[in-house]
């Protein structure tokens, strides 16, 4: 049994990604992974926040390390966002001692300390680089044989670069696919941005991107999509409709999480892979693996 630190996030833990959170447990422990939840862990201070509160975001990613430190254990995500505003601060902590000095005075302040020892990893890392696509090949139950799946990156996991793929042309989805028996369709938004959370200031522009990765996968074969980002998942799933308004098209491409593909393929039952949360259905393209 491998341990690991486990921060889900709020989008994981009881927000709109719940079936992420849930699927991310069950596919680690079909692996030989136990995700120990930080106790008491808080919001990471999210992207929109550091804009404009940079020092208390700081403050708030800083809280997590520390009490990740006190375990002694790589400190794991599933979220994109939070991998990055994680490993920001740790980078930085390292990088800037003004800034650490005032960091550590709010720690200091809630009986913490934080010596950066910490290192920040994304739960797909852990996957396909501590335990291999051999294991999970292994793993597998039901072979995805004949699916045609979109790895879709976004645009924060591989950016900027924190070691374990390629900020341009990543690979370690597409190569998980494979090791599922699926098929990976390789389009050329596969690490492009859906827009984010400007889908709630700026629709337009989002629905826009939004649209040309839906396209982009679509238009390269694709029967689903899969990613490693909450907020990409909640994009392109909950405003696909509005998506196909905008440029009259109709996409029905299921979006779904990496971890329930994974789980669908280890055989694991409903409860474990929240499928049912998708709004286009996955039940249409996943029936015959289900």
């Amino acid at each position: 049994m491998r341990y690991y630190a486990y921060f889900p996030g709020c989008s994981s833990s009881e927000g709109g990604a719940k079936a992420y959170g849930v699927s991310a447990q069950a596919v680690s422990k079909a692996l030989g992974i136990e995700l120990l939840e930080l106790d008491d862990w808080n919001c990471c201070g999210s992207t929109p926040y550091s804009s404009f509160e940079e020092l208390a975001s700081f403050c708030l990613s800083a809280r997590n390390l520390a009490l990740a430190e006190k375990t002694g254990l790589d400190l794991v995500t599933p979220c994109s966002s939070c991998y990055v505003i994680l490993n920001r601060a740790n980078s930085y902590l390292k990088q800037y001692p003004d800034l650490k000095a005032k960091v550590d005075e709010s720690l200091a302040a809630g009986g913490l300390e934080y010596k950066g020892t910490v290192r920040v990893r994304h739960l797909l890392d852990i996957f396909v680089n501590d335990i291999g696509y051999d294991t999970i090949s292994a793993t597998v139950k039901k072979s995805l044989e004949g699916l045609k799946v979109a790895p879709y990156y976004g645009c924060q996991l591989v950016r900027p670069s924190f070691g374990f793929d390629h900020p341009e042309m990543p690979e370690s989805i597409d190569k998980l696919i494979v090791s599922l028996g699926g098929e990976t369709i390789n389009f050329p938004k596969k690490a492009r941005c859906c827009g984010g959370s400007l889908i709630i200031s700026e629709e337009d522009l989002s629905l826009s991107l939004i649209g040309k990765v839906l396209k982009s996968a679509l238009d390269n074969g694709a029967e689903c999509i899969i990613t490693p980002c909450p907020l990409c998942q909640t994009n392109l799933d909950a405003y696909q409709k509005s998506a196909d308004k905008r440029f009259m098209t109709s996409f029905n491409l299921p979006v779904l999480f990496f971890t329930q593909l994974m789980g669908v393929a280890f055989g694991l039952v409903e409860r474990d892979l929240g499928l049912k949360s998708c709004i286009v259905p996955a039940e249409t393209v996943l029936g015959k693996y289900l």
